[in-house]
C-alpha cells in the first residue's frame, strides 16, 4: 500500500465484543447503504483489528450486527493479503480439510484444532459499493471461512464437538476476561 494510508491508521479502536455476548450468537443483517459512515467503520475495525494483533476482524466482534469483515491475513507462502469485504457470502470451499490451529479476537488467549477447506472464495463488495471477489488459499482461506462464521452467528468453538469443545468453553468459562453465558 505504497500509495494508500494505511488502513485503520485514523480509525479509533472500538470496545471488543467477547464469547457469550449475543450478538456473536446471531447472524448478522446485510449493509444497505454504503457512505461515509460505512467507511469510517472499516477503517475502526482495521485499527481495533491491528490494536489487537489479529488477522482479521468481523463487525459483530465490535457490537456491530452487520455483514463486513476486515483482514490483514498471510496466506502459507508468506503472501500478504489485505482488504475488507461487506456483504460477504462464502461461494467456494474446496480442497483438502485440514485441521489446524485458530483462535479469536473474542476468545482472548484461546486456541484449538478446527476442522477447514485450504481453498475459500468470498464474494461481496468494498465499502463504496464495487463488487468484490477473494481467493484465498491455506491460512488465509481459514481466516476467511472464519470471518464468514462470524457473521453467520459462529465462533470457532461451534465448530468443535467432544473434548475439543469441552476443553475451550472450560477455559473461556475461566478465562479472566469473563464467563461464557448460555454456550
Amino acid at each position: 500500500m505504497r500509495n494508500g494510508s494505511i488502513p485503520g491508521a485514523r480509525g479509533r479502536v472500538l470496545p471488543m465484543t467477547l464469547l457469550g455476548d449475543p450478538v456473536l450468537h446471531a447472524p448478522c443483517g446485510d449493509v444497505t447503504e454504503f457512505g461515509p459512515e460505512l467507511v469510517r467503520l472499516v477503517g475502526d475495525m482495521f485499527a481495533t483489528m491491528y490494536d489487537a494483533r489479529g488477522v482479521g476482524l468481523a463487525a459483530n466482534q465490535v457490537g456491530r450486527a452487520l455483514r463486513v469483515f476486515v483482514y490483514d491475513c498471510p496466506d502459507d507462502e508468506d503472501v500478504r493479503h489485505l482488504g475488507h469485504v461487506v456483504n460477504p457470502r462464502l461461494v467456494s470451499t474446496e480442497g483438502i480439510v485440514l485441521r489446524g490451529p485458530e483462535g479469536c479476537l473474542s476468545l482472548p488467549g484461546l486456541e484449538a484444532g478446527v476442522e477447514r477447506y485450504d481453498e475459500a472464495v468470498v464474494e461481496g463488495y468494498d465499502a463504496e459499493g464495487e463488487p468484490v471477489r477473494v481467493r484465498g488459499t491455506g491460512f488465509f482461506a481459514r481466516c476467511l471461512q472464519h470471518e464468514c462464521d462470524h457473521l453467520e452467528g459462529r465462533v470457532y468453538a461451534d465448530r468443535l464437538s467432544g473434548w475439543r469443545r469441552r476443553r475451550v468453553l472450560r477455559k473461556a468459562a475461566r478465562a479472566p476476561w469473563g464467563a461464557v453465558t448460555g454456550r
